[in-house]
Order: C-alpha cells, then structure tokens, then sequence
C-alpha cells in the first residue's frame, strides 16, 4: 500500500488487496468501506462510510482523480455478471461477465447509494446524483450533473466558480 500525506483510514475498512492500493495526500476513507480490487484515489479525495469499491479480482482498476469523492453507500463494479446474455453466478466455468476500469477524472463525485457498473469513463467535473445507475460504458460529457436511473444528463456544472474556489484554497 502507498499512501500519501495526512491519510486518514477508518478504523472498520477492509482493504482485500494492500499491494494495489495506491492514495495521494489528503484521503480519507470512512469506516464500513470495503475495497477488493486495484485502485488508486488522487489527493484531496474522500470516500464516506459504506462504500464498496468491487470487482475483477485485482484485473482491473477504479481510478479516483483529485479533489473527487464518493459519498456513502456508493458500489463501484469492476465485474459483473451480464443479466441479459449470460448464466447469473460466479461458480460456472465459461461464464463471460461485463467487466473494466471504472475512472473518475478530477473534480468529480458520485452520490449517496448510487451504483456504477464496469468498464466507465467519468470525466472531469461530472457529478452524479444520489441513488443512480450507471450503466457500463455511459457516454459521458464533462462538466455535467447525471441523475436517474439510469442515468441521463440533468445539466451543466458551474466549472468557473468549481476552480475559482480552488484558487482560493491555494492561497
């Protein structure tokens, strides 16, 4: 495990994989977060309680850009059993399931029990609304709010006074 400056680690987190897990300065992860596969949180990165972070047996990678959050009860899915095509269980050989890096850029951040499935691109400044669905491989605009589910683009994020708050805080 690499960790950064002031990390702040929930005493009631469950962490499958150390060896993949990579943190800027300035993370905290809350209590009752459970991550088992690859990932790598930016700086200046919150994930709240009750967040899984699951999925491809180490395979693939949930990437966390700065400044960027998950907000409590968030499941971010790197593998999943495909309910249309395919048997639904894990003990099957041959079985093939939906699976990929789920990325968020910077400046982004996932409400309260929302649900991101494998192999999606989040670009910076999206922010996605409590209790959505996010599909695998969602086509993305940045600087957006999504909500729904699944989700749709709801509108434009205010990025000037997002950095212009930024600024502030380097000074």
């Amino acid at each position: 495990m690499q960790v950064g400056k002031n990390f702040i680690l929930g005493e009631y987190v469950i962490i499958k994989k150390p060896e993949k897990l990579k943190v800027g300065d300035n993370v905290r992860i809350a209590d009752f977060c459970r991550i088992s596969s690859a990932c790598e949180i930016g700086s200046d990165c919150e994930i709240a309680p009750g967040t899984y972070i699951a999925g491809g047996d180490g395979k693939y990678k949930f990437s966390m850009g700065d400044y960027s959050s998950l907000a409590s009860g968030v499941r971010i899915w790197l593998s999943s059993n495909d309910y249309v095509n395919e048997l639904i269980t894990h003990s099957v050989p041959y079985v093939k399931e939906i699976q990929g890096d789920v990325t968020m850029e910077k400046y982004t951040g996932i409400g309260t029990n929302s649900v991101v499935m494998p192999n999606n691109h989040i670009p910076e400044g999206v922010s996605i609304g409590a209790l959505s669905f996010v599909p695998p491989n969602y086509p993305f605009e940045p600087w957006t709010v999504y909500a729904g589910r699944p989700i749709k683009p709801i509108k434009k994020r205010n990025k000037e006074n997002i950095l212009k708050t930024l600024k502030k805080l380097d000074h």
